[in-house]
C-alpha cells in the first residue's frame, strides 16, 4: 500500500521532469516500477482509494491526471481501478455489514433488527487498519478506469484540468442533479 500525503500536484500542463521532482509523483513512480517505462510494473491493478466526498473525487481527478498525462497504457491496458468505500457500518453482537449507499444500509438495518449500531464514516481515516483489511480483498467493490478508444486524452485533461474555468463551472451548474428525499423532507402531522 502507497499512500499519499495531503493532494497531490495538477500536473496537467507540466513537463515529465517537473513532475518527477515533485517527492510524492517520484515515490509513487518508484514503489510501482514505472519511471522509465510501464514494462516493469510491479503490481498489476492499481486501485485509488480516497474518501467518498468533494476532497477524495478532487484526489482522484489528481492522480488520474497524473496517470492519463504521462502514463496512460496503464489506464488504456486496465491497470487502474477505483475503490468504492462503504458509508456505513451497520452491525450487532453476531453480525456487521459494510453499506455503500442509503439502501444497502436500510437493508442491513431490517436484516440485523433490534435496533443494530450505525455508524456513518466520514473518511478513510475513521476506518482502523483491521476494519479496513475487511474490505479489502479479492471481493472488494472497485471500478475499472476506462477510456474509450474514440476518447481524446488530452482534451479531456484541458476540460476538467485546464484554464476554462468558466465553462467547466457553467457545464457543472447546468448538469449537477440533487436527488431528495421527500420522506425525509416531509415535517410531521401535527395534532
Amino acid at each position: 500500500m502507497f499512500s499519499l500525503r495531503g493532494k497531490p500536484l495538477n500536473c496537467f500542463g507540466l513537463t515529465k521532469k517537473v513532475v518527477y521532482e515533485n517527492e510524492e509523483f517520484n515515490l509513487l513512480q518508484h514503489a510501482l516500477n514505472i519511471e522509465e517505462s510501464i514494462e516493469g510494473l510491479r503490481y498489476n491493478k492499481i486501485v485509488i482509494a480516497t474518501d467518498a466526498d468533494v476532497d477524495g473525487m478532487h484526489i482522484r481527478l489528481l492522480l488520474m491526471t497524473f496517470f492519463l498525462q504521462f502514463f496512460p497504457d496503464l489506464v488504456k491496458n486496465g491497470h487502474v481501478y477505483i475503490l468504492e468505500t462503504p458509508l456505513f457500518r451497520v452491525r450487532n453482537k453476531q453480525e456487521t455489514h459494510y453499506c455503500y449507499d442509503e439502501t444497502e444500509k436500510q437493508a442491513a438495518v431490517k436484516k440485523l433488527g433490534n435496533k443494530p449500531e450505525i455508524t456513518r464514516f466520514k473518511g478513510l481515516g475513521e476506518i482502523s487498519p483491521d476494519e479496513f483489511a475487511r474490505f479489502i480483498g479479492a471481493d472488494m467493490r472497485v471500478q475499472p478506469v476506462m477510456v474509450m478508444p474514440e476518447t481524446h486524452i488530452q482534451q479531456i485533461l484541458e476540460y476538467y484540468m485546464g484554464k476554462n474555468t468558466q465553462e467547466r463551472q457553467e457545464f457543472i451548474i447546468n448538469n449537477l442533479k440533487i436527488e431528495l428525499d421527500l420522506a425525509e423532507e416531509t415535517p410531521p402531522p401535527t395534532t
